[in-house]
């Protein structure tokens, strides 16, 4: 999964007129600080994106560990590979700093402290234990804080150091592997979406964790998440960096090209780039919703708005805490405020000349990959009958 460099868009069209500029969504101030009394936090738009009517984080090569010899490193399994990523300080940095994520996770239990006065409640994938403390913050009789890297070590210090060691207990291991000291937990929360909402499989471990432990009327929090998708043109980057490998100092390198249109891009899209409406491709219910249901096939219809050339679909999700006294939840769509998450950008093999009110219509196939179920296979199968070109393929993307 590549990155691409953010910059100023104005989207082409078929005369080679600019399109004109969306309007722009409103946020708070990133700066203002958010407290128990306020009353909006998220970048949550209901209006955005309805559903039709007819969630990788960032990965690091992880140094040997003193005293560890590269071939001991070689023994590691792909698991060992992911907890390992997260025993840096810097990819919890990231999200922390990702105020749309951690604000809004601090809203939901700030303002719903009903929810979780003297509630034992069980955190999953804690990394600092930021969560753990807005819950005993929120009033939580216990809280029980799992994290399988080496980050265990240092929430239990920041616990400590933040006076909650009477409250939080740290406990380091796989949830699929730990005994609580409890039979059963309240609530269970949890930030475990990942890149395209799938990416590091971490939903299965929410869902092992709601089996066992947590009571009949418990609540999972986010209890909500739903893919989107979206087409955009997008030839600069598209030129730059796939078709570059056509022809590099007069050789044909092609076959990197096949590669790198493999790889899905995790990156911010410009709204402006958005050519068609965006399709609702799943809805999973947390709190309900079986391990399988996270494999799916979804339809989708794209309908152009505007004359332009589509590049590429994009897909996105939202989640919503519905469990609140009101409704709360954040969008990491490209019309709302950015997140680490950003967008996941399946290039097209082919360009497709689309005419306002034509559509694209396909399925979209998702599915952990079978050798490593932390990584997602997609298949996307798509048709176009348009005035102008008429296309019909299936493409294979992996994301690793």
């Amino acid at each position: 999964m590549g990155r691409r460099k953010n910059g100023n868009h104005t989207p082409t069209t078929l005369n080679g007129l600019p399109q004109p500029q969306g309007s722009k969504i409103c946020f708070e101030d990133e700066d203002e600080a958010l407290v128990e009394e306020t009353t909006e936090s998220s970048n949550f738009d209901e209006s955005m994106c309805e559903a039709a009517d007819d969630s990788n984080r960032v990965t690091e090569d992880t140094a040997c560990e003193p005293g560890q010899s590269f071939n001991d490193k070689d023994d590691k399994t792909s698991a060992d590979y992911y907890f390992d990523s997260y025993s840096h300080f810097g990819i919890h940095e990231e999200m922390l700093k990702d105020t749309v994520r951690t604000k809004t996770y601090q809203n939901v239990i700030y303002q719903n402290k009903f929810l979780f006065k003297n509630k034992v409640v069980l955190d999953v994938g804690a990394g600092t234990g930021i969560l753990s403390l807005f819950c005993a913050k929120a009033g939580a009789a216990h809280v029980y804080a799992v994290e399988c890297s080496h980050m265990a070590d240092m929430a239990k210090e920041i616990v400590e150091a933040n006076g909650f060691s009477n409250v939080i207990t740290v406990l380091k291991g796989k949830i699929e592997e730990i005994e609580l000291p409890v039979a059963k937990v309240d609530i269970i929360i949890s930030e475990w979406m990942g890149y395209f909402l799938l990416f590091e499989n971490m939903l299965n471990t929410v869902l092992y964790a709601r089996d066992k432990w947590l009571v009949d009327d418990g609540i999972v929090l986010p209890d909500k998440a739903s893919l989107y998708l979206t087409a955009i043109e997008d030839a600069d980057y598209k030129e730059d960096k796939i078709e570059f490998w056509n022809s590099v100092y007069g050789f044909d390198m092609s076959c990197i090209k096949k590669q790198a249109l493999v790889e899905p891009l995790v990156d911010t899209v410009d709204q402006n780039q958005i050519v068609t409406n965006c399709q609702l491709l799943k809805t999973m219910d947390i709190s309900k919703m079986a391990p399988g249901d996270a494999s799916f096939t979804a339809p989708f219809k794209l309908v152009a708005e505007r004359d332009d050339y589509i590049h590429a679909l994009v897909a996105y999700f939202d989640v919503s805490f519905t469990k609140c006294h009101k409704l709360t939840g954040f969008s990491t769509g490209p019309r709302s405020r950015a997140t680490h998450w950003k967008q996941t950008v399946l290039y097209l093999e082919d360009v497709i000349t689309i005419c306002e009110g034509e559509t694209i219509t396909g399925s979209l196939n998702v599915a952990p990959n079978k050798k490593n179920p932390r990584d997602i296979d997609i298949v996307l199968k798509y048709s176009f009958n348009g005035r102008r070109c008429t296309i019909s393929k299936t493409q294979h993307y992996k994301m690793r």
